[in-house]
């Protein structure tokens, strides 16, 4: 007679899936790498922001310019009575009505609205508008005669909060293209100066808008 064999049931392996304390374990590292790594991620993100507006910034400098050129965009008035442009103030943190996209603001010719978002004209509560603060040299009735042009541009919400507005000239103020740029809305994204030909530009026109007044030898015949 044959005897059956008995089977042997396999002892149960004490490592077999993961326990409750190796899971919270396991959940504690990804949590404390996802706090280390979080920072890094978001300073990466606000410095790729910060430099792309101030790109935008710079942009909108160059078609305003080409505009002002082109005659596609008038010049700005009234012409400034200092010759030194960086000693030219920063305009008032009250941003007047910019209803029209890609045009100068209501009742001056100095602040120019340049619209990035969807919405119609400049508001001080867009985060990506731009304002082009613009001003010039020469005789006001005169701009076909050229003229020195200076352009400063800011972001438009930098007019939402009270304070002055800054510039390079006289707060040694510029945007940061990293992270920290993105905190300060007064300085102005861009500042730059150009000269601009008109059709009846002369030597003694240029000489006028480029020689050094406190040099009295220097004299325009």
């Amino acid at each position: 007679m044959i005897k059956p064999k008995q089977q042997q049931i396999p002892p149960q392996s004490n490592q077999a899936g993961f326990t409750i304390i190796e899971s919270l374990l396991a959940i504690l590292v990804v949590t404390i790498l996802m706090v280390g790594v979080a920072p890094v991620i978001v300073l990466s993100v606000a410095t790729r922001v910060q430099a792309k507006r101030v790109e935008q910034g710079a942009d909108a400098a160059r078609a305003y310019i080409d505009g002002v050129r082109s005659g596609a965009v008038g010049a700005p008035n009234p012409p400034i009575a200092t010759t030194a442009f960086s000693g030219n103030a920063a305009p008032s943190s009250a941003l007047p009505s910019c209803p029209t996209s890609n045009s100068y603001c209501s009742g001056s010719q100095s602040l120019y609205c340049v619209n990035l978002d969807e919405n119609n004209g400049c508001t001080s509560n867009s985060n990506k508008d731009l304002i082009i603060q613009a001003f010039r040299n020469g005789v006001p009735a005169r701009p076909q005669n050229g003229y020195k042009l200076g352009i400063r541009v800011y972001r438009a919400d930098a007019f939402s909060t009270p304070g002055p507005l800054k510039t390079m000239g006289v707060d040694k103020a510029k945007a940061q293209t990293f992270s920290a740029g993105a905190l300060d809305r007064k300085s102005p994204q861009f500042e730059t100066t150009t000269e601009i030909a008109g059709n009846n530009t002369s030597l003694r026109n240029l000489c006028a808008r480029l020689r050094n007044p406190g040099n009295i030898a220097n004299s325009c015949q």
